[in-house]
């Protein structure tokens, strides 16, 4: 018999127990993902792909702030939705955001099929632990080029896509060859205020969603789509670690170490607003002469934007963050919109700010996203903050109910009343007691 690849190993790790617990935590990101979603789609970028949902063919999966259309579109034009705000979930090893890509098509599949809510929750379950298992994997060169939820991304649906369709192994496998198959989504949309970020999650939603129905049909795929010659990892990850798809057979479901992200900027940032917000009592009312800024390496990479001149550059400029936060707190949404940007004080601070590598932060990362702050008063005073594990990580968790009060947050901020995002969270804590998905589905704002 032929020796098992690597995602036929994962295969049958998705098939371990799930507990209460494991899906009530992928409740939690469920509804973490419909409030990212519902603000996405309110957006210019959202108005785009609710346009083209408008014009595909009729079905029963809800768009978000659109009509109805199949499975395959609802995942496309949701999964274009959730990372718009950058404030979707996170794993810190993989370094991608699970919740835009595996929501979207595993919901819309979901209520295509008629699906019940524990087969909702599995399969988010199995579509994290796929998505993150494989990207964990691939390494910090594939990140520099790649985007790894764009590459990461069509293994996750379509695992939790398989799972829906109750796939047996084999084809599970296939999908999954045939998702990484399609593996792709470079960096050149970051150095450009352009909209193809979201193209990125919207194509892997859609993408694993097709592969597994293709593989229910049988159509098959490589099963060494990672470990080959002409492979994944060969193709896009030079310094892979293969072993880590397959470590830690025993571990809690990975969704568990998938971090919440409190506010509406890259996670790159968070734990350098952190930092801010902890120092900001201690300044109110004090003159700032300087700010220096010290994180991991990849944090600069992306971060390091002195003067932001839109809303996605404020998004990934630590200087932005940190001189909102010294200035007025906790950052709202509109702490990145262009009004923001062009406040004087808000400038002026930003101007001291200066970021550098701290060779211990860079050290510890990916397993640990920290920063520090130090500020310069004006007398001379030097005051330091330092943030090991950025506010939502595991190590630094997010409570329940701030994470329900987020999600109602976003629907708000995307003009959904008060009773319905009720409704929204009461349909999705249903699923726990196996309420059709439909019914979450049919209450999407």
């Amino acid at each position: 018999m032929a020796e098992a690849s690597l995602t036929e190993g994962l295969v049958a790790l998705l098939a371990r127990p799930v507990a209460p617990a494991d899906r009530r935590r992928a409740v939690l990101h469920l509804l973490d993902w419909i409030g990212c979603a519902s603000a996405g789609a309110a957006s210019e970028t959202g108005a785009v792909f609710r346009r083209h949902a408008a014009v595909q063919p009729a079905g029963s999966a809800r768009v978000i702030r659109g009509g109805r259309t199949t499975a395959r579109e609802a995942a496309f034009a949701n999964g274009s939705f959730g990372n718009v705000l950058e404030m979707d979930d996170v794993h810190r090893e993989a370094i991608l955001h699970p919740g835009p890509v595996v929501m979207p098509a595993a919901l819309a599949l979901a209520a295509e099929l008629g699906a019940g809510g524990l087969a909702l929750l599995d399969a988010i379950l199995r579509g994290y632990e796929a998505e993150i298992r494989i990207g964990r994997a691939m390494g910090g060169a594939h990140y520099a080029r790649f985007h790894p939820t764009a590459t990461m991304g069509p293994f996750g649906a379509a695992a939790a896509c398989a799972s829906l369709l109750y796939l047996d192994a084999a084809a599970t496998a296939w999908a999954l060859g045939n998702a990484g198959t399609q593996a792709g989504g470079v960096w050149q949309c970051r150095h450009e205020p352009v909209m193809t970020k979201q193209l990125h999650t919207a194509r892997a939603a859609a993408m694993g969603l097709e592969a597994a129905e293709l593989a229910a049909l049988g159509l098959t795929g490589p099963r060494h789509i990672l470990e080959g010659p002409q492979g994944v990892f060969a193709g896009l990850a030079p310094d892979a670690r293969p072993e880590r798809v397959l470590a830690e057979p025993d571990a809690a479901w990975l969704v568990h170490a998938t971090s919440f992200k409190p506010w509406p900027a890259c996670r790159h940032a968070h734990p350098t607003i952190d930092a801010a917000l902890a120092l900001r009592p201690k300044v109110i009312g004090r003159a700032i002469a300087g700010v220096t800024v010290e994180s991991y390496a990849d944090a600069l990479a992306f971060c390091d934007r002195p003067a932001p001149r839109d809303t996605i550059a404020a998004k990934f400029s630590l200087q932005h963050a940190v001189a909102v936060c010294l200035l007025d707190g906790p950052p709202p949404l509109a702490a990145f919109d262009p009004p923001a940007l062009d406040r004087a004080d808000i400038t002026a601070l930003r101007g001291r700010v200066t970021a550098q590598e701290s060779p211990a932060f860079t050290t510890a990362y990916p397993a640990h996203f920290g920063a520090a702050v130090t500020l310069r008063l004006d007398d001379g005073t030097l005051l330091r903050e330092s943030v090991a594990d950025a506010l939502g990580d595991p190590e630094n968790p997010l409570a329940e109910d701030a994470i329900l009060a987020k999600a109602r947050m976003l629907m708000d901020s995307a003009g959904v009343d008060a009773q319905r995002a009720d409704a929204v969270i009461a349909a999705a804590f249903a699923l726990l007691d196996d309420a059709p998905a439909i019914r979450l589905n049919d209450l999407l704002p």
